[in-house]
C-alpha cells in the first residue's frame, strides 16, 4: 500500500523541484502531468502539443501570445531564466523530434535571429540553448544584422517586410561551413516579416530552411476580406 501510494505522488513533489515559474512546490494534490503548478499552468495556456502552422512559413509555437504567456515573456526579456524557458519548450519536443533526427540526411542546425540593438534581445540564443539540450541539436549564428531596423510594435505587415528588408547577412565564417538544413529560432512570431527575411538571407546562401522554432505565436488578426494580416 505504501508503495502504491508513493508511485502515485507527483515526481516533482518527492524530487523537491519546484514550479518553474512561481518557484514553489505544488501540493501532493496537484498533478498536472507538466512542468509547473496548476495555477501558473492555468495562467499560461500552453496547448499539450504546442501549437503549429505553415504561414507564412512553418512554424511551431509553445502557445499563443497573450495572457499569462505574453507577461511571462515581457519579463524574460528583462530577466532570462534557462529552467522557465526549458519548461515553455517542453510541450514542442513530441513534435520536434522527428524533424531533430530525420531518417534520412543531417540533423539541422539552430539559427538564432540576432538583435540589431548592443544590448537587444537575449531570448533567442537563451531558446537555441534549451532546444539544444532537449533535441540534442547544435546552434550557430548563421545570421547578423546588415542593418537596424525599426521598432515594429505599431507597423503593419506590408510596413513590416518593408522595415526587415535586407536586414540580414551571412558572415564570412557562416557561409565556409557545409550546407545543412536549419531551423531559425526566435522568441515571438507576428507578421513573419523577421522570420522571413531571414529565411531568404540563409537559403539565398544555400542553407535549406526548415522553418522557425518560438515560445509565441500572435493570433492572426482577419481583415475585411478575410486575409491573415
Amino acid at each position: 500500500m505504501l508503495e502504491r501510494g508513493l508511485s502515485a505522488w507527483p515526481l516533482a513533489w518527492l524530487l523537491g523541484t519546484p514550479c518553474p515559474l512561481c518557484r514553489k512546490l505544488p501540493p501532493l494534490s496537484e498533478t498536472t502531468g507538466t512542468a509547473f503548478c496548476l495555477a501558473c499552468e492555468q495562467r499560461l495556456q500552453l496547448p499539450p502539443e504546442g501549437l503549429k502552422g505553415q504561414q507564412p512559413l512553418t512554424w511551431w509555437s509553445s502557445g499563443s501570445y497573450g495572457g499569462g504567456l505574453r507577461d511571462v515573456l515581457l519579463e524574460l526579456k528583462h530577466r532570462p531564466r534557462p529552467e522557465l524557458i526549458a519548461a515553455l519548450l517542453r510541450p514542442l519536443q513530441p513534435s520536434l523530434e522527428a524533424v531533430a533526427a530525420p531518417r534520412t540526411g543531417p540533423a539541422p542546425l539552430l539559427v538564432p535571429i540576432p538583435s540589431w540593438k548592443r544590448r537587444g534581445n537575449p531570448l533567442p540564443p537563451q531558446i537555441c540553448n534549451g532546444l539544444a539540450r532537449q533535441l540534442g541539436l547544435r546552434h550557430v549564428a548563421l545570421l547578423e544584422r546588415s542593418h537596424p531596423v525599426l521598432g515594429q510594435h505599431h507597423l503593419d505587415r506590408r510596413l513590416r517586410l518593408a522595415n526587415q528588408e535586407g536586414a540580414f547577412r551571412c558572415p564570412p565564417a557562416g557561409e565556409r561551413r557545409r550546407r545543412r538544413p536549419v531551423l531559425i529560432v526566435d522568441d515571438i512570431l507576428t507578421t513573419g516579416a523577421t522570420a522571413l527575411n531571414g529565411a531568404l538571407c540563409l537559403k539565398a546562401a544555400g542553407w535549406p530552411v526548415l522553418g522557425i522554432i518560438c515560445l509565441a505565436r500572435t493570433p492572426p488578426r482577419t481583415g475585411s476580406q478575410g486575409s491573415v494580416i
